[in-house]
């Protein structure tokens, strides 16, 4: 019967031998390797050059399209201004508002000073209006356009396709509305006659 201590020698050498095989593998390996490493002149390549050799290449960066989401929520968010007014159509109105009270007489017709104080405000409103329809349908159009002369291959994301197409629609019908209210076909100022 063997004692404890000389089981724990026993098992310390068995321990070292199997460290001393580990050695040996891995050297065996690097030798190996440098030898399948080889070129045609007889002088083997380093592993660091070869680990260098064997990196991926850069791989292109995708587009990630928050550019094209910003552009389409800008395209919907112009299509409810151009709806809405906006602030910049209404102090635009106010203005030629004033400038028609300040450059029509006391002694002008009644239409005359009507359409000065109330008709050109109107207008200009319209045009704002107009202008702000303008400018979401062209970026909703441009957010639709987008991918295609973007990555080939890479789809543009629905919810991006969604909005873009809200701000289209507002635009179109912002437009329309622009039209119809600077040409007097919508809401036009009353008679006075």
């Amino acid at each position: 019967m063997a004692t404890k201590t000389q089981e724990g020698a026993a098992a310390g050498t068995e321990a070292q031998g199997d460290e001393t095989a580990v050695e040996a593998a891995t050297t065996d390996a690097g030798a190996a390797r440098a030898e399948t490493l080889e070129d045609g002149t007889g002088q083997a390549d380093t592993v660091e050059e070869a680990d260098a050799g064997e990196q991926e290449p850069d791989q292109e960066k995708v587009p990630s399209g928050v550019g094209q989401g910003a552009g389409a929520v800008v395209s919907a968010a112009l299509g409810l201004v151009s709806l809405s007014g906006g602030w910049i159509g209404t102090v635009a109105g106010a203005r030629e508002q004033l400038a028609g009270q300040l450059h029509t007489s006391s002694t002008a017709s009644v239409a005359a000073q009507i359409k000065a104080v109330y008709g050109n405000a109107w207008h200009s409103t319209a045009l704002w209006a107009g202008l702000f329809a303008l400018a979401a349908l062209l970026t909703g159009v441009v957010v639709l356009a987008r991918p295609a002369f973007g990555a080939p291959g890479r789809t543009q994301e629905p919810w991006i396709r969604s909005v873009a197409w809200a701000g289209v629609s507002l635009g179109v019908i912002g437009l329309l509305l622009a039209v119809l209210k600077y040409s007097d076909a919508l809401l036009a100022l009353p008679s006075t006659g």
